[in-house]
């Protein structure tokens, strides 16, 4: 199975790298992410340039797509080309935005009346667009999911392993990335969060 973490210019760390990272953990079980850009090289909003490891055409052939955000969302959903490059098919994919991704997937017609989540700076843009937006980390109807705050990034990758590879491997992954002495409840916080926003459809 494998996961696109899209990843615009202006991009910012922590929402591609973190869930990247923590999904990356689970390689062994079939399971790999792969920064995904539009450009050959992006630089991200504090100057980081980073080589995209799969082009824009990886996106329809993934099993997951995650959006990232970055100082350049707005730029992105006006752009047509751009967007034209983000081919989605929640019937067959699991789609997850983080922050201003949110922008994106309503955009894209993704979210419909499904409400979202999104960080303070991005949320006015994301009502002006008409989302409903949560005061809550993480949300998700059916196969798709946001997630608001750079640190919520653990909360979509944790909500990707378990819809892949099940909870027992997520409490794994999040087990092994948590502070020392603080391990039981960083996992238990993971899954509440995940459980808690989590509307199964159908």
């Amino acid at each position: 199975m494998q996961v696109a973490v899209v990843t615009f210019d202006g991009f910012n760390e922590l929402d591609s790298f973190i869930a990247s990272a923590l999904i990356n953990r689970c390689r062994r079980d079939g399971l790999e992410a792969f920064v995904t850009t539009p450009t050959p090289v992006v630089t991200s909003m504090n100057g980081v340039e980073v080589t995209g490891q799969r082009p824009m055409d990886f996106v329809p052939e993934a099993d997951v797509v995650l959006i990232g955000s970055g100082v350049k969302t707005r730029d992105v959903v006006a752009d047509d080309r751009l967007l034209s490059m983000v081919s989605l098919d929640p019937a067959r994919q699991l789609i997850g935005s983080q922050c201003s991704g949110a922008l994106v997937l309503a955009r894209l017609g993704l979210l419909g009346d499904m409400p979202a989540c999104t960080d303070m700076t991005s949320r006015p843009f994301v009502e002006a667009a008409g989302v409903t937006v949560l005061d809550a980390p993480f949300y998700a109807e059916g196969n798709i999911a946001t997630a608001g705050g750079c640190l919520a990034s653990q909360y979509l990758a944790t909500w990707v392993i378990t819809r892949t590879l099940g909870e027992d491997a997520a409490r794994g992954v999040m087990d092994y990335v948590a502070p020392v002495g603080e391990k039981r409840e960083s996992v238990e916080r993971a899954m509440r969060n995940v459980h808690a926003g989590t509307v199964v459809l159908g």
